[in-house]
């Protein structure tokens, strides 16, 4: 694929895409379950079924029903539960990230949709502080 392909397939709006294939690295947009109930996220919903209780996204950022022990159990491991794909744009309160397939395929140039890592800002990138002194 030239560039000149490349450049006349991408999005017009690259960040609100949820997967790239604009070149062989192949990136899509996921989303970490156990950061929504860390946060207390407004959008998770629970029940309980067989004796045990899963939990999911109101708003559809992420499909699957997660078992909630199997969840706080990963999560006491060093790795963690982990992310999962994300079905729709994620929110700003959505800890989401860019994970690349095969990153060992990106050419010199990098990414060829850099606007496609653009993720919401759920907090600031940066904080302010004042320092008040006596002159």
């Amino acid at each position: 694929m030239t560039p000149e392909q490349a450049t006349a397939t991408l999005p017009l709006h690259p960040q609100d895409e949820l997967e790239c294939r604009g070149c062989a690295v192949h990136c899509e947009k996921v989303v970490y379950p156990a950061a929504c109930l860390e946060r207390s996220c407004p959008f998770v919903y629970a029940y309980e079924e067989h004796g045990r209780t899963f939990m999911g996204c109101l708003q559809k950022v992420f499909e699957a029903e997660i078992d909630v022990e199997m969840l706080t159990a990963a999560e006491r491991t060093r790795e963690g539960f982990g992310a999962v794909r994300a079905l729709r744009g994620p929110l700003p309160m959505c800890e989401a990230a860019v994970q690349a397939t095969f990153a060992h395929r990106e050419s010199e140039l990098g990414c060829v949709n850099p606007e496609f890592g653009e993720l919401p800002a759920g907090s600031p990138t940066f904080r302010v502080f004042a320092r008040v002194a006596d002159l």
